[in-house]
């Protein structure tokens, strides 16, 4: 369902991405906490995110990695692998996961046939930068707190579009300890941010659910302009 809605959102037709789920050739399912790609490796195949969350990152030998970008239902692992084969980064999962697997001749063919396929994997290239820009801002610019609430409302505002969220709140599978890593905060400073923001009545967490209690407070405190995350904004 979530790779479905996405595909609309980019103006691909029913019969196009019938035709696109026909060409998986076969779906992985991935347990927590394994790599799925490696740096370096050489793949001939892109993959589609069913279910679960992932991330990537650039192993380090003296430090630990940090989240570079997450990845939620409906988006592709690797698209980059259509142009560039070799892997410059570690893909992993972060939950339990499905993974739809379809080889680059036939996602090539299939862009052939299909261009507005063509056009949705441009689309998805830049989003996919336009969204590096904005974690390379909160990690380097902004302060953490600010930074938090800008990966919460991305992240929700994400989930939503993938039909993943309910009403104000969405799943948050992934640890505090995991969620500043995307910001290069430590579990401690991570953890005193998050309770900063639930002080402030802007959000909170409860199991594995985020519910966003003041929508407008939170996008003020993070400068949030969700245009960088719709395909329509990303081209003319």
């Amino acid at each position: 369902m979530s790779l479905r809605r996405r595909l609309d959102r980019c103006g691909v037709s029913a019969p196009e991405i019938d035709a696109l789920a026909a060409s998986v050739s076969r779906v992985a399912t991935i347990e927590a906490d394994r790599e799925i790609l490696r740096e370096d490796d050489v793949t001939a195949q892109c993959r589609i995110l069913l279910d679960g969350w992932t991330c990537k990152y650039i192993p380090l030998n003296t430090f630990r990695p940090q989240i570079l970008s997450l990845q939620i239902p409906g988006d592709f692992l690797d698209l980059q692998g259509l142009f560039r084969r070799r892997m410059d980064h570690v893909v992993a999962s972060l939950t339990p996961c499905r993974i739809g697997v379809i080889p680059h001749d036939a996602f090539k063919r299939l862009m052939e046939r299909h261009p507005r396929i063509g056009r949705m994997v441009q689309l998805e290239a830049v989003v996919e930068l336009a969204t590096a820009r904005r974690w390379l801002l909160n990690a380097g610019h902004r302060q953490a707190y600010e930074g938090m609430a800008h990966l919460i409302c991305e992240l929700f505002t994400r989930a939503a579009a993938a039909g993943l969220a309910e009403a104000s709140r969405f799943p948050m599978p992934l640890t505090q300890t995991e969620l500043g890593s995307a910001l290069g905060l430590t579990l401690v400073h991570a953890n005193r941010i998050v309770r900063r923001l639930a002080s402030a009545k802007l959000v909170s967490w409860r199991g594995r659910w985020i519910t966003i209690e003041d929508w407008d407070g939170l996008t003020e405190v993070a400068e949030f302009d969700p245009a960088y995350l719709k395909p329509e904004h990303a081209a003319p």
